[in-house]
């Protein structure tokens, strides 16, 4: 299980594994269908969940504020529909009861989860650090709310912010805001915007900007159907990923058009583990595998023709073949202007012990 949100983050510390976070905010509509979406990030190895403390009608007063997106109308074709809705409704569906999210928070425990979600008041704040939450998330909205992430900021916990729309301007003051009130454990999500997000949009270059200029782990968070993007984020460095998760792409509500189902859930998980292995390190370091397998490519020095003892050896004596299990070709120099101390016959392997 990743580390990532238990402790300040150092980049002189060996590098972790990629924290494989599944979103379930925006995809469950109650805690039965919350609890669910735990159990198919914990049977598809995921280090964590997140979800969304919202109040609708907190957030979004008006009712009358309307939400477009697309929906999936048909898996085979990709067919998608245009929806309009309530954002106020939409939220709704997303709300639980404070003794609900206790009781998830609890269910995260037992199943050996990470548990985190965005917030968006300071009640909400209470609440999650009451549950035990591993960390809080601050949306891509609130990203220059900085009353709110001083808030964040009082307690004992990793603060992710997305990054959204942001500018990077934007970005350093939330961190600076968030480092003057005493956290240090801050993660940065480059948070592409759209469900699904635009491949024109992306920007996943992004990812090394934001590790260049600041300390702090960066995630990148999909809106983006598949694995291909995060393949990508990871081989530029992410130190996290987060992926919405659904229990069925054609529910009709924003974000299931991009998310994976449960049947796929373990496969996305299994490719950015084979990713990261794949990766390696920036050094070339050989394999246990290739150090117990002599080097049949690599040539040795052989004799051109046949050697009298007692002959200086010139360069047109040596020739060169595989395999590389005798003098390899790069150390043939130590040879040269040796004389031969005993007879080399034409196609052998020279040795040390065949010169003085």
């Amino acid at each position: 299980m990743s580390d990532l949100f238990k402790k300040e983050w150092s980049y002189s510390e060996n590098k972790r594994s990629v924290c494989i976070v599944f979103e379930a905010g925006p995809t469950h509509d109650g805690l039965q269908t919350a609890c669910k979406l735990v159990d198919v990030a914990v049977e598809a190895g995921a280090d964590a969940i997140k979800f969304q403390t919202v109040d609708a009608k907190r957030l979004v007063p008006d009712p009358s504020t309307m939400f477009t997106y697309n929906a999936l109308v048909n898996k085979d074709t990709g067919e998608s529909i245009e929806v309009t809705e309530s954002l106020q409704e939409i939220l709704q569906r997303r709300e639980l009861s404070r003794d609900e999210w206790r009781e998830l928070g609890r269910y995260c425990s037992d199943r050996g989860i990470l548990f985190f979600s965005t917030a968006t008041t300071a009640s909400e704040l209470e609440l999650l650090a009451e549950i035990g939450a591993d960390c809080v998330k601050i949306a891509s909205g609130d990203i220059t709310y900085h009353h709110f992430l001083r808030l964040a900021a009082q307690y004992s916990w990793t603060v992710q912010i997305d990054t959204g729309n942001a500018t990077i301007a934007e970005v350093e003051e939330a961190v600076d805001v968030l480092e003057r009130s005493g956290c240090r454990r801050i993660i940065i999500n480059h948070c592409p915007s759209g469900y699904p997000a635009r491949l024109e949009s992306i920007n996943l270059r992004i990812i090394t900007t934001l590790k260049q200029m600041f300390p702090y782990p960066v995630a990148f968070s999909d809106h983006t159907p598949g694995a291909t993007m995060d393949i990508a984020a990871v081989a530029l460095g992410a130190d996290m990923i987060e992926k919405t998760i659904t229990l069925d792409r054609l529910i009709r509500s924003p974000e299931h058009i991009m998310s994976l189902e449960p049947h796929e859930a373990a496969g996305f998980v299994q490719t950015i583990r084979d990713v990261e292995t794949g990766l390696g390190t920036p050094r070339k370091i050989k394999t246990t595998q290739e150090l117990s397998v002599p080097s049949v490519a690599k040539r040795s020095v052989i004799a051109a023709a046949d050697i009298e003892p007692g002959t200086t050896i010139e360069q047109v004596h040596l020739d060169y073949a595989r395999p590389g299990d005798g003098i390899t070709a790069n150390l043939d120099r130590l040879l040269l202007g040796k004389r031969a101390s005993s007879f080399v016959a034409k196609g052998t392997k020279i040795s040390f012990s065949d010169v003085s």
